[in-house]
């Protein structure tokens, strides 16, 4: 049976997503809606000046929700050996049939300007047209999806974790010109997959995570403004990995006084604190299984910390910390980074700089004292042990640096 026998044997709503896979513009008219009801009447009107005749209950069920994303978790195979382009953004790696392959989403009208990536995929997985088509592609055509001249960021934002780095980067978000990528969950797959592969070719390993970053940077919005990246808190470990990847491109690293940081995790535990959470150990703590998780969670705070230290001689770095946030930013992170905020921007910086990044109802303050006054003797005790050194080390590189 020939390819076009087999499409046309195929229900009408999978002949429909295949029509909307190999019409761009078609995608981009059912994109911007986001009422099902709006969605579905789009649907059944350019399937029938297709041909394909479809109910609107078989409509409505090709719609399925899927806020959680869990559809990458399915197994299944790969829909086609071309990665979409244009809006289509790369949200998971994921096995697939025995290879690895990527999931994609549409994010037409859609700036990366929430808190978190997975934040800004949520409401793109919300729009019915990323209901209706789910595209897989093996991970291969990552690499051709991005060209011979990926984008390259303007700058990385490494960080210790609950440290400002949300606040930076909600604040270069702020310009509507900039794209921000904060914590992509791809970015952070294809980094464990070099950091774990050591017997890929590291050429291979640096092609991959340049397309990924490539990938996630486009200029959807014409914007032509700055890139920026920011990225998880154990990437410090990947320090080497992003300078041979993107040796031109500078960074930062956030950090703050360790007693906030962990008053932070013992209200909430970040996922990279916790032993297990990863697939594997990053940190390379050889009596993690018989550590308590709060000794485990500053061991491995601290050794994100020891990473800089490590390798702040390869160049390329900037160490700031938390409390000298908000005005670094316009002070010493823009500059560092090449960028010349005009007018416009500043503003932008200003009004981004008084609101809470992860509550944007919410004003921005300082909360040291506050947590300070939380910390208890066992707290303090653990970040003595763990965190403390790494922590004066940084300062006083970073004083020795300003003068």
């Amino acid at each position: 049976m020939t390819d076009t026998s087999l499409l046309h044997a195929a229900a009408p709503i999978d002949r429909f997503r295949a029509l909307v896979m190999a019409d761009p513009a078609l995608q981009q008219r059912l994109s911007v809606i986001v009422d099902q009801e709006v969605f579905v009447e789009a649907l059944l009107s350019a399937a029938a000046d297709a041909g394909i005749a479809i109910t609107a209950d078989e409509a409505n069920a090709g719609l399925t929700p899927d806020p959680l994303g869990l559809w990458r978790f399915n197994g299944a195979p790969v829909t086609s050996r071309t990665a979409p382009d244009g809006d289509w953004l790369p949200v998971a790696i994921v096995p697939s049939s025995g290879e690895l392959a990527v999931d994609w989403a549409h994010f037409s009208g859609l700036p990366l300007v929430d808190s978190f990536f997975e934040d800004s995929l949520r409401r793109a997985r919300h729009r019915p047209l990323n209901r209706l088509v789910r595209p897989r592609t093996p991970l291969s055509t990552l690499l051709d999806s991005v060209g011979e001249n990926p984008p390259v960021p303007a700058g990385f934002v490494f960080h210790q974790s609950r440290c400002g780095s949300t606040l930076v980067a909600q604040m270069a978000a702020a310009d509507a010109r900039n794209v921000v990528v904060s914590e992509a969950v791809p970015i952070d797959t294809v980094v464990q997959l070099a950091t774990v592969r050591t017997d890929l070719p590291i050429d291979e390993r640096l092609r991959l995570v340049r397309a990924v970053v490539g990938a996630l940077g486009r200029d959807r919005m014409g914007g032509a403004g700055h890139y920026i990246v920011k990225l998880d808190s154990w990437h410090t470990i990947a320090l080497p990995l992003f300078r041979l990847a993107f040796p031109d491109t500078p960074w930062i690293f956030l950090y703050r006084d360790p007693v906030e940081i962990l008053v932070s995790h013992a209200r909430m535990a970040g996922a990279q604190t916790v032993f297990g959470a990863m697939s594997f150990d990053p940190y390379g703590i050889d009596e993690s299984m018989a550590m308590p998780p709060d000794h485990y969670a500053a061991r491995a705070l601290g050794r994100t910390a020891e990473a800089v230290i490590e390798h702040l001689g390869l160049g390329g770095g900037m160490l700031v910390n938390y409390a000298e946030l908000p005005e670094a930013m316009a002070m010493r992170i823009l500059p560092h980074f090449g960028i010349a905020p005009d007018e416009e921007a500043l503003a932008a910086l200003a009004t981004a700089s008084g609101r809470n990044a992860k509550a944007p109802n919410e004003r921005f303050v300082h909360d040291s004292g506050d947590k300070q006054q939380e910390a208890k003797d066992g707290l303090r005790a653990i970040a003595a042990l763990y965190m403390d050194e790494p922590y004066r080390h940084l300062e006083g590189l970073r004083r020795a640096g300003e003068k």
